[in-house]
């Protein structure tokens, strides 16, 4: 009786962590949806239980003159962004494009892509202690680079 608890123990412990792994996955693919939902659909709480409160978006961006720089958003301009940004609903098509690539998770820390209509977000996210996925970085370019320089 003994051999057989300890064999099923054996057996089933790979399905147990591969459950883990498919709930971290979910909840990750969700952290991710509520980033980039909750802007095709003004949901500024969304926005909020998706990112961490020091977010750091960045990409590079070409001023007027013609020098490049970094261009930052933080968490506020980004809750502002889902709060105000499609509100007439004309910023993105009836089927917006949401592709997202969970590129690797590690315990408490994960890489994912996300691709939508006219930009990429590649996104690290971390698990809080409350077992949240949270946001904390982000580099972003639009799929048009051309796109990234400021109107002169």
């Amino acid at each position: 009786m003994k051999r057989s608890l300890v064999f099923l123990l054996f057996a089933v412990s790979p399905l147990l962590a591969q459950a883990a792994d498919v709930t971290d996955n979910q909840l990750i693919e969700r952290t991710v949806r509520d980033y980039i939902e909750s802007q095709h659909k003004p949901d500024p709480a969304r926005m909020e239980r998706g990112l961490d409160p020091k977010l750091a978006k960045r990409t590079y961006w070409q001023a007027a003159d013609g020098s490049e720089f970094i261009m930052n958003t933080d968490y506020d301009t980004m809750v502002n962004v889902a709060k105000n940004y499609n509100k007439d609903g004309t910023k993105f098509p009836a089927q917006p494009r949401v592709d997202i690539k969970i590129l690797d998770v590690d315990q408490r820390v994960a890489t994912v892509k996300l691709t939508a209509d006219e930009w990429i977000d590649y996104m690290h996210l971390y698990k809080n202690q409350q077992s949240e996925w949270k946001i904390v970085n982000v580099l972003w370019q639009y799929h048009d680079t051309t796109r990234q320089a400021s109107k002169k």
